[in-house]
């Protein structure tokens, strides 16, 4: 994109008109309502960081409350399942790839970190392109990827396995914890104690999905969404769209971020995601259980799943939760980072306790570093 252009979402006057429009609509709403604040949850961890960074919340009525949701895709991930990803790190003759935001997490009693200072295997890779190529130099060695992500990184993930299949690279597998963004904004619709008033919708995965996925949330829930881009002026923007929504009360999902999602995402990308995997039930931290949230191989490609292939689960330590840390909590929106004891004590981003503090797209990660809370 031309930059000159990128520019103009930075700019000062603009953000300064949207936030009049903000004030004037807020008022406008105000006398409308019976409860107060206004509950407005971005569901994208990039979003999360550039509202922290840009100090966006400072800017706005006290009428309003911006809360992060369950946006960061490795933060989303259960206990359960990166006790998986441990216990894989301990099978014999096994090489295990990841993405580098992995290395930190904390299972329940190690982190991937912690098992390669001990002598496991684990590398570092940026795309699972570079795990299967890493594979095909060796095929006396197994490779596994640990496959965490929405539906912006299962495309080339599904791509990825395909191309192994058709060049029967058979020491590759997949240890996958996928996840449907969705269902688990229909769990939060559900959730009275988050009480959502209007969501800012993620603009990487909606580039995949485009509108309809998320239209039952103004059909069935009257909440209204608009996908938003990661600059002030895009969040801006969408914030003024939900509010002039919420005056006219006429929920409904909105584009504010043309320059990258249109209404009907990527057909082709969806289209390798449905070849390869199927929708399944899927555990969250912090939400549990959600139907229908996450994707498991397809029969066809079964023989790259590396839980079934080295049966990780019966290898697989018992799950405990770390003692004190409210991530899940942060996830849902029901409390702030800075509302966790352990916040900034106990937990920082040099000692983690939970994932959202590892993770720079983590709720606890941005307030620590933009001194959110303090």
């Amino acid at each position: 994109m031309d930059r000159a252009l990128l520019d103009r979402f930075k700019d000062p006057e603009l953000s300064r008109g949207l936030v009049a429009r903000i004030f004037k609509l807020s008022e406008e709403l105000d006398g409308t309502r019976g409860r107060t604040p206004l509950n407005i949850m971005e569901v994208c961890g990039t979003h999360t960081v550039a509202i922290a960074r840009s100090g966006l919340a400072g800017l706005l009525p006290e009428s309003i409350r911006l809360i992060s949701g369950p946006g960061c895709p490795v933060c989303v991930t259960a206990n359960s399942s990166i006790d998986h990803v441990i216990a894989a790190s301990r099978l014999p003759d096994v090489v295990l790839t990841t993405f580098g935001d992995m290395m930190r997490v904390p299972g329940s009693s190690t982190s991937l970190q912690e098992r390669r200072a001990e002598g496991a295997r684990v590398e570092v890779v940026y795309s699972p392109l570079d795990a299967l190529e890493l594979a095909a130099r060796s095929p006396e060695q197994q490779y596994i990827f640990v496959a965490v992500g929405f539906e912006t990184t299962t495309p080339l993930v599904a791509a990825t396995i395909k191309r192994a299949a058709s060049a029967g690279v058979d020491n590759f597998s997949v240890l996958s914890s996928q996840k449907r963004v969705a269902p688990a904004l229909d769990a939060l619709a559900h959730d009275p104690d988050v009480a959502l008033d209007a969501l800012i919708l993620p603009g990487h995965v909606s580039t995949i999905l485009g509108v309809a996925p998320y239209r039952f949330l103004a059909e069935q829930y009257g909440i209204p969404g608009v996908i938003a881009g990661f600059e002030p002026v895009d969040l801006l923007l969408a914030l003024a769209e939900l509010l002039e929504q919420l005056v006219q009360q006429r929920p409904r999902i909105e584009i504010a971020y043309g320059r990258a999602v249109h209404e009907h995402g990527n057909e082709q990308a969806r289209a390798v995601i449905d070849e390869v995997f199927e929708v399944a039930d899927a555990t969250w931290r912090g939400l549990g259980p959600i139907p229908r949230s996450g994707h498991v191989l397809r029969r066809e490609y079964a023989r790259f799943d590396a839980l079934q292939r080295f049966d990780i689960a019966s290898r697989t330590e018992p799950t405990v939760e770390p003692r004190g840390c409210r991530c899940g909590d942060v996830l849902r929106g029901v409390i702030t980072p800075g509302e966790c004891s352990l916040f900034g004590t106990a937990c920082t981003p040099v000692n983690p306790v939970g994932p959202c503090m590892v993770s720079g797209e983590g709720s606890c990660a941005a307030w620590y570093r933009y001194k959110l809370g303090a």
